[in-house]
């Protein structure tokens, strides 16, 4: 597939803001996140979060024939994975912009304070668990918009719904880890050192998983033949010439090659990117506490590339079924 950068930026900033959403939902709503302690870094992590995926959203606009008939898919949404995404992509907006007017307006108070208008515990459950859950539901429904494709078998992968949903909160957690770091607050009860085992073992697991992932997709070949695909299945069928003297929408957004040679090399920054740095980072983060924030910082930026990356070589390595038609 051809990768077109505008579903590259879509699906990882879009990712990143979800992902601090979800890290955002679930600390709010265990308890670990104190809100009236620290509104300030809330509100900044919640405009961030919303920036990111409208960022994302229309970047996603740019890939589309039609972007001024983009609200015509919001109706398809009993069948159409991408509608479910529009959905939900606005759906999470309530809990993210509920939670901001409420701390908005506490916002002014001396911290630790309660206030008159502080989140009630029930609130806090409510909102944390409606906003985490809708955010990795939408990261799923992207997900499933090219796991659902079947001409694509590197998209049909297992892997690929729990690739996107792992990157997703991988990229949130270090956002939040940073923002955390540069308002140096004590908000929630998750000690940093917690918080940055759990990245790491996350950050392990993702390169496991695209490990794997690679190694299935370059030994499954595609589950058909060129012969199959001009008609002629159990037959050997070669290229006399090509089926059209010109490129067409085809040529160009499905049959994109990288060199195998390139690939590895790509996929091996991709790694060291969102693996070996951050791990380096990790270790500036616990030795050095005043470089704290910008370990957390450079670790966030290097995962956010490897993450891009990675991204970019899931639509390019991604071989559709009408390429044999070729």
């Amino acid at each position: 597939m051809h990768p077109a950068l505008s579903v590259i930026f879509f699906t990882s900033l879009s990712g990143a803001g979800y992902g601090l959403f979800a890290w955002l939902g679930i600390l709010l709503a265990t308890g670990r996140l104190q809100p009236a302690q620290s509104t300030s870094l809330l509100i900044v992590a919640l405009l961030l979060g919303m920036l990111l995926t409208t960022i994302g959203l229309l970047c996603s606009l740019g890939h589309l024939g039609k972007p001024q008939r983009a609200w015509r898919a919001f109706s398809q949404w009993r069948t159409s994975w991408l509608s479910r995404e529009g959905v939900l992509a606005v759906l999470v907006f309530v809990p993210a912009i509920g939670l901001l007017a409420w701390l908005a307006a506490t916002h002014g108070q001396s911290d630790g304070g309660s206030g008159p208008h502080a989140p009630t515990p029930i609130a806090n459950v409510v909102l944390g668990f409606s906003l985490s859950l809708l955010a990795l539901l939408t990261v799923a429904c992207t997900a499933m918009i090219y796991a659902s494709l079947t001409p694509i078998p590197a998209w049909r992968h297992r892997l690929v719904l729990p690739g996107y949903l792992g990157f997703s909160m991988l990229t949130g957690g270090w956002l939040w880890l940073a923002l955390s770091r540069l308002f140096a607050s004590n908000a929630t009860q998750v000690s940093p050192t917690s918080t940055l085992v759990l990245l790491a073992s996350l950050a392990l697991l993702m390169g496991v998983l695209k490990l794997r992932y690679w190694h299935d997709i370059d030994r499954t070949p595609l589950p058909a033949t060129r012969g199959a695909a001009v008609g002629l299945p159990g037959r050997d069928a070669s290229v006399f010439e090509r089926p059209h003297t010109e490129s067409n929408y085809l040529t160009r957004e499905m049959a994109f090659v990288v060199a195998r040679t390139h690939a590895r090399r790509l996929r091996l920054l991709s790694l060291l990117l969102i693996v070996l740095v951050p791990l380096g980072c990790m270790t500036i983060v616990l030795s050095i506490p005043t470089m704290a924030a910008a370990g957390a910082v450079l670790a966030t930026i290097t995962t956010l590339a490897g993450v891009f990356l990675e991204r970019w070589l899931f639509f390019a390595q991604a071989k559709h079924m009408v390429t044999l038609y070729y």
